[in-house]
């Protein structure tokens, strides 16, 4: 028998259907935890690594928090963000970096343009160009050279994977997700990107909210809650879940990857394995019902034709 005969697909965990026909499906893996943090429910192989992209970014934030930097409020919650490169985002980014003593010059994100389409256009209409600040991980850089700068640390390599201050948040991503990370690889903003399997992710979800208070974990996940409109921006899904669920921690990570966690210890990890960000409202959706949480907005998704619904993109689980 060849690998490729014993292969088997990880199961669909979303799908897209035009005018009663199912046009195209997405598949993936998933993990629920319970609240005593075993395993409720395993959908494909939630053991194997993968990079979590930037739903790694709370566990960067609390490295930063150890290596000394006191950040708090909606200081901390932007160094864990993806924003959307809104004016209130772009505003405490320079003030971030003017009370540290740097410069956006010293940023090694590369420029870019807001996420969110909305403010792109305005921003774009404005005669603004491709900014490192508007680029969606700037707080996270400016904390990470901030918490560098403090330390004494070299700015110039503050990406190096070697760096004291990524030695730091690897140690903190590994002792989050209870197991070793696997690979370390380059993320889009260029910062170093640590895989753990979706349960690795699922437990540094839950041990942020159940960590004590004042403690750094504690203290990203408590920011990042206060201060929703941060971490994502006023049209994202991150922001609406957390604001709909007291208590509720979210990060998304770019090719379909999200981790949630509940102040009582469930917790909840998944990928679709395509990357398509399309799927992600309907499984997410579909998830938090299986962990007894239903929100308006999230679950089916339409497909539209001339202009109107024609079908839907829903969960399959």
């Amino acid at each position: 028998m060849t690998a490729e005969d014993s292969f088997i697909a990880p199961p669909v965990l979303a799908e897209v259907v035009r005018s009663g026909f199912v046009e195209s499906r997405h598949r993936g893996s998933l993990v629920v935890l319970a609240p005593d943090g075993s395993v409720e429910l395993s959908l494909g192989d939630p053991h194997t690594p993968i990079f979590p992209r930037s739903s790694n970014k709370p566990m960067q934030a609390a490295g930063v928090l150890r290596a000394g930097l006191d950040l708090s409020g909606e200081r901390l919650a932007i160094a864990a963000a993806s924003h959307s490169g809104e004016l209130f985002h772009r505003d405490l980014v320079r003030r971030l970096l003017a009370e540290n003593g740097l410069d956006a010059a010293q940023l090694q994100c590369p420029p870019d343009l807001p996420l969110d389409p909305v403010e792109q256009e305005t921003y774009l209409a404005s005669g603004a160009v491709r900014d490192r600040i508007a680029m969606n991980c700037s707080g996270k850089h400016t904390a990470m050279l901030a918490a560098s700068a403090l330390r004494g640390w070299p700015l110039e390599s503050y990406l190096d994977p070697d760096h004291p201050l990524q030695k730091l948040i690897h140690r903190a991503v590994e002792e989050a997700a209870g197991e070793q990370v696997a690979a370390v690889g380059t993320d889009g903003c260029g910062a170093p990107l640590m895989a753990i399997s979706l349960t690795g992710l699922a437990r540094a979800f839950r041990s942020f909210v159940l960590a004590a208070p004042d403690t750094p974990e504690r203290r990203v996940a408590d920011a990042m809650r206060a201060h929703p409109e941060y971490v994502a921006g006023t049209r994202r899904p991150d922001t609406a879940l957390m604001r709909a669920v007291p208590g509720l921690l979210s990060k998304m990570g770019a090719e379909a990857v999200q981790a949630v966690a509940l102040p009582d210890g469930r917790a909840l990890a998944f990928k679709v394995e395509d990357g398509a960000g399309r799927a992600l409202g309907p499984v997410l959706g579909r998830a938090l019902e299986l962990t007894g949480v239903r929100v308006e907005g999230f679950g089916r998704v339409a497909v539209l034709g001339g202009g109107r619904a024609v079908g839907e993109i829903r969960a399959a689980f």
